[in-house]
């Protein structure tokens, strides 16, 4: 019995997560108990614990993950300010006359929201009060309707940016490190966050086409399930379209832009995401507009002016036209201040604000306190030896590296049906990660394989958070079956997704190469 502690420790784990106690708590918990059985039983060094200080340190020290709170707080200003709603509605009443257009405006707009905010909550919930009651008036299908609403949901978690990415690049990152340790290298090399981030953008990009192909597609074979909407014929102005789209597409270019071209690290890219959302709220709101929005502006041109001609005023030899210069940016602060003092004082007004320090508070509690608790289970897993038995099985697998990796995606899909995604990123990733990479796979390759998977498990019946986030927001008539069998073309061209990066890595690996 004693040499099966870890296997019976991840059999527990799964059993705790699964009887529905948080899952931060099932995952320490069951962590602890089976420390201390080890450590009772002569089958686990108890010191092996004090390393785990070293971890909520490193943790907490950590500049990448520092990331996760901003894009949330991103995320969470543009669900509560109703953003996200008016370009759906835009966008729907664009794209209608087209037959699908309804559904392809579905798709766009996930895309844009998730490059936006990076939150599948937000999406599936916001497209779900709008889009879906839409598009069931229109005839639409109910469950290609769902099904619509639930994928373009969860591009959230491979379109950057996203919370997925950034945890998953800090998972690669660290297996990399490990993997080139285990060769005897020294002078290591690193994965950061961009280079994750580039890597997904592509794939990103080909799963919103294989959905907008199905669902024309869809058109064609069955046109009954996705008609022309009735009032088709009613077009709104350009101008009217392109306010509601252009401030997220800008917003998106800003933040993307500053990762991809190396200008700021993700989380200062974050941060100007998050004051980005801040101020397009204000300006939707309307008071002060005018105010907000030169302060904008400002602040765009103080960004631009700093990179391009700094100045240091502790220098001495600065000449007339660099203290002109430097005159110039702090009315351009001072511009800027004002317009973000006046944008929160909007959002506090509108009640809006309280709801978003919640929301973003709530989310990030939860991501870090399991990535808490997954370090303790890790801690203790390697205690028991379940790290050597993860190795063993892996490389004795037929097949070699593709065996294995074949294996690898196949239980993390599996997975996928009773965990969320940070469960799987931390606590198995890192057990499983070194291996693949040892034998010879892409670290930056593996990371988009793995988040395409990943995000099948926002779909995946019984516990697919999307189909949770849905069937809170549909209508009484649309039915949880219906639900399921809409999403169940959706996880197919996932798959399908899936073998496309697989035999066409240069979709992951080009943008990345090309940049970094």
């Amino acid at each position: 019995m004693i040499e099966y502690l870890d296997l019976l420790m991840f059999a527990a784990l799964m059993v705790a997560v699964l009887s529905g106690f948080p899952v931060a708590f099932s995952i320490a918990g069951t962590a602890i108990v089976f420390a201390f059985l080890g450590w009772s039983l002569g089958a686990m060094n108890i010191s092996l614990l004090g390393a785990m200080s070293q971890r909520i340190f490193g943790l907490l020290t950590n500049g990448v993950l520092i990331a996760i709170p901003l894009f949330v707080l991103m995320g969470a200003v543009l669900e509560k300010s109703r953003i996200a709603e008016e370009m759906l509605d835009k966008m729907g009443r664009s794209f209608g006359g087209l037959r699908g257009g309804l559904g392809i405006s579905v798709v766009l707009v996930g895309m844009l929201l998730a490059a936006s905010t990076g939150i599948v909550g937000a999406t599936v919930i916001a497209m779900g009060m709008i889009a879906l009651p839409t598009m069931l008036r229109s005839g639409y299908d109910p469950r290609l309707a769902a099904g619509i609403v639930c994928a373009s949901g969860t591009l959230g978690q491979i379109i950057p940016p996203s919370t997925l990415l950034i945890i998953l690049s800090d998972v690669i990152s660290n297996a990399y490190q490990q993997a080139q340790y285990e060769q005897g290298k020294f002078a290591i090399d690193t994965i950061s966050v961009g280079q994750i981030f580039a890597a997904a953008l592509l794939p990103g990009l080909t799963m919103v086409v294989l959905y907008i192909l199905y669902i024309l597609l869809r058109g064609l074979a069955r046109p009954a399930d996705v008609p022309v909407l009735k009032d088709a014929n009613v077009r709104l102005p350009l101008s009217e379209i392109l306010s509601a789209i252009l401030p997220a597409i800008l917003l998106i270019l800003a933040v993307l832009g500053a990762i991809l071209s190396g200008v700021a690290s993700p989380t200062e890219a974050a941060s100007v995401g998050g004051l980005g959302a801040i101020l397009m709220a204000a300006i939707k709101i309307g008071k002060a507009r005018n105010i907000v929005l030169a302060g904008t502006v400002s602040l765009v041109l103080l960004a631009i002016g700093a990179g391009l001609y700094p100045v240091r005023l502790q220098r001495s030899d600065l000449g007339a036209f660099d203290y002109l210069i430097g005159a110039g940016y702090m009315v351009l602060t001072l511009v800027g201040a004002l317009a973000i003092f006046l944008a929160v004082k909007q959002l506090i007004a509108q009640k809006t604000l309280q709801p978003v320090l919640n929301s973003t508070l709530t989310m990030t509690s939860m991501i870090f306190a399991t990535i808490l608790a997954a370090g303790i289970f890790s801690l203790v897993f390697i205690g028991l030896g379940g790290e050597e038995r993860v190795h063993a099985l892996l490389s004795e697998l037929p097949g070699g590296p593709t065996g294995a990796l074949l294996f690898c995606m196949l239980f993390i899909f599996f997975l996928g049906f009773f965990l969320d995604f940070v469960e799987i990123a931390v606590i198995v990733l890192p057990l499983v990660m070194p291996s693949l990479i040892l034998m010879g796979h892409d670290p930056v390759w593996l990371s988009v394989l793995i988040a395409i998977n990943l995000q099948t498990s926002f779909l995946t019946p019984p516990f697919g958070f999307s189909l949770f986030y849905l069937r809170g927001v549909a209508p009484k008539d649309l039915s949880t079956a219906q639900i399921y069998a809409g999403v169940a073309p959706f996880i197919v061209i996932q798959i399908l997704a899936v073998a496309v990066i697989w035999f066409v890595p240069e979709i992951a690996t080009w943008l990345p190469n090309l940049l970094f």
